[in-house]
Parts: C-alpha cells; sequence; structure tokens
C-alpha cells in the first residue's frame, strides 16, 4: 500500500534530499521546507521505495499538498 506524505504547512521547498526509485526508511528526510526562515524537514513515515516525488526546489506548497509517494 502507498504511502502519501503531505505538508504541513504552507512553505517553500528548499532542498529536495532524494529522488524517484531511492529506498528510504522510517524517518529519513525526504525534502527541507523552508518557512518563516525555519527549516522543517520533511521524514519519510515509512520505509520503501520513493515512487514519486511531487514537488521540486523552489516550489511552494500549502498545507495538505503531496510532496511524495513511497511504496
Amino acid at each position: 500500500m502507498a504511502d502519501e506524505i503531505r505538508a504541513e504547512m504552507g512553505a517553500n521547498v528548499w532542498k529536495v534530499v532524494t529522488a524517484p526509485g531511492a529506498t528510504v526508511t522510517q524517518g529519513d528526510t525526504l525534502v527541507i521546507l523552508e518557512s518563516m526562515k525555519m527549516e522543517v524537514p520533511v521524514h519519510a513515515e515509512t520505509g520503501g521505495t520513493v515512487a514519486r516525488l511531487a514537488v521540486h526546489e523552489g516550489d511552494t506548497v500549502q498545507e495538505g499538498d503531496l510532496i511524495a509517494v513511497i511504496d
């Protein structure tokens, strides 16, 4: 079952740390968001393979926007 990782707040995508096809474990950082000059890492909630990465560096996300899908 795929696990969708969604933004918890509105922010800018400061850095993308992973890529589609990468193997991740629970707790690995996928992307780093920037909000109000604070860096907020977004972690994998489960282990698996990054099936889709829905953001790029410089994108703006809103609360609930899809960031990644992990299979």
